[in-house]
Order: structure tokens, then C-alpha cells, then sequence
């Protein structure tokens, strides 16, 4: 059986696009989480990492989508 993978770069990029479309900046999301720099944010954006899965949702909810708007999937090679 063949499962779907996160296209990181895509999903990044969808990030971006959301963020952009809430009128929230990288220096709003990095407040709303605490973080101490937006590594974590541009880490996100940039598709080099994703939010785990409670920043996902927190994510979400920031942005007022479902987490699934968030990811973008793709199928992997066979």
C-alpha cells in the first residue's frame, strides 16, 4: 500500500501564502508562540522543518483553517 507523504516544500510555501491571507507577519506568529527568535517560523516557511503537531494545531487556529488546509501531500515514487 502507498501512503501520501508531506510535501515540505509546498507546505512551507502554503504557510507562507495562509500567513500573508491572516494579515499576521513572522514577528506575530513567533508572539503568539513564544519563541525566542522566527527560526522555528522561517524553518516552517522555508519547508526545512514542520510545527509539530500541537504547534500545528495552535497554527491553525492562528490562521482559521483546519490543519489539514495546511498540509500539502503528495504521492511518493512506486
Amino acid at each position: 500500500m502507498v501512503f501520501p507523504v508531506i510535501d515540505l516544500v509546498q507546505t512551507g510555501a502554503n504557510i507562507c501564502n495562509l500567513r500573508k491571507a491572516a494579515g499576521l507577519s513572522v514577528h506575530d506568529l513567533q508572539l503568539a508562540f513564544g519563541f525566542n527568535s522566527p527560526q522555528a517560523i522561517y524553518k516552517w516557511q522555508n519547508g526545512t522543518a514542520l510545527p509539530t503537531v500541537d504547534n500545528l494545531l495552535a497554527l491553525a487556529s492562528l490562521l482559521h483553517v483546519r490543519m489539514d488546509d495546511i498540509i500539502i501531500t503528495k504521492q511518493p515514487f512506486s
